[in-house]
């Protein structure tokens, strides 16, 4: 069995909100209690609806934004505190693919300028060596070689996340977290930009974490998903029997949303409501409120993530080995 290339223990992360100068302190716990592992080559997709952490958890990932709680280790290691030297050296190894393109470029500086920057901050080849180098990832990404010394606003959104893309490949990492990095493009980029993540990966062997919302891309990048619903993980299981055999209620909901084309949506179920404020946790299963087979043991306990079948877990009082899937 290959070891797994980063590795993540109940991870928790705990921001405290105010509300106005002197209102009232709330804790939101933005990531509760996450384990998961990522191997060599493997694509691992982050879903569920906006405030459900999945951006947070992919900071915690890369020890961007510390835990309160757990560990992540990389290659086998704990994952360095944060600003130290090991720390920025370990940097070399991960990278992050931001979702808005415009905004990771530095607009002063131009596109050559910015994907050699990783190369001159951790010292990796040498003299003419990183012109050749981001020459090569510019036309690897499917850049020209006139638009290297074009500003970021001087090219369109879909060249701009190409360029964040090669920027992040320069050090030849090991791991990429992908933060919605297709969902500020149209239909048409998306396509492009995913087929060149998917190629590199199989070219270079990468481990990618792919945060998104839009299933349909995720169906298309990842091996296995992990399903996040107020900070926690729901489901977790290989992509094709995420999308084939849905166990939890909420991904059962966010998996009839998707559409085929040429069918109409039957059967689709559909939640009510909004996620729960994240300062005012239901108690029980967070999910609850908003679940049409809720009980009333799912009011009273949290269900823990535990295996279910083969290659599969759950959280979910409802779903056991013995269960079938539940009916919509």
């Amino acid at each position: 069995m290959v070891a797994p290339l980063i590795e993540a223990a109940a991870l928790s992360r705990v921001y405290e909100t105010r509300r106005g100068v002197f209102g009232k302190v709330s804790s939101v716990r933005a990531v509760d209690d996450v384990s998961l592992k990522v191997s060599p080559g493997e694509t691992l997709g982050v879903v569920g609806e906006s405030g459900s952490g999945k951006s947070t958890l992919g900071r915690l990932l890369l020890g961007i934004d510390p835990a309160q709680h757990g560990r992540v280790t990389f290659e086998g290691k704990p994952m360095p505190t944060f600003g130290t030297a090991e720390w920025r050296a370990s940097r070399a190894k991960m990278q992050f693919i931001y979702q808005d393109p415009l905004a990771a470029l530095d607009r002063r500086l131009t596109i050559a300028t910015q994907i050699r920057e990783p190369m001159d901050i951790h010292e990796l080849f040498e003299g003419s060596a990183r012109t050749d180098r981001v020459a090569a990832l510019m036309a690897a990404v499917g850049l020209r070689h006139d638009q290297a010394n074009r500003y970021p606003h001087e090219l369109s959104g879909g060249q701009r996340q190409r360029a964040v893309i090669a920027r992040a490949l320069a050090t030849r990492p090991k791991l990429i977290v992908c933060d919605e990095p297709v969902s500020a493009l149209d239909v048409s980029i998306q396509a492009q930009v995913v087929n060149m993540l998917r190629d590199l990966q199989d070219e270079l062997g990468l481990a990618m974490v792919f945060i998104s919302h839009d299933l349909k891309v995720v169906r298309n990048v990842a091996n296995r998903v992990a399903v996040m619903y107020l900070g926690r993980i729901v489901e977790e299981a290989p992509s094709d029997m995420i999308f084939a055999s849905p166990r939890h209620p909420y991904t059962r909901a966010l998996v009839s949303s998707v559409p085929v084309p040429g069918q109409p949506l039957k059967g689709r179920m559909i939640l009510q409501g909004e996620p729960p404020n994240p300062a005012d946790r239901p108690s029980g299963c967070a999910f609850h409120p908003r679940c049409p087979f809720a009980i009333e043991l799912c009011r009273a306990s949290v269900p823990e993530l535990r295996p279910v079948e083969d290659l599969r877990a759950a959280a979910c009082h409802l779903v056991d080995s013995a269960n079938a899937p539940i009916a919509a």
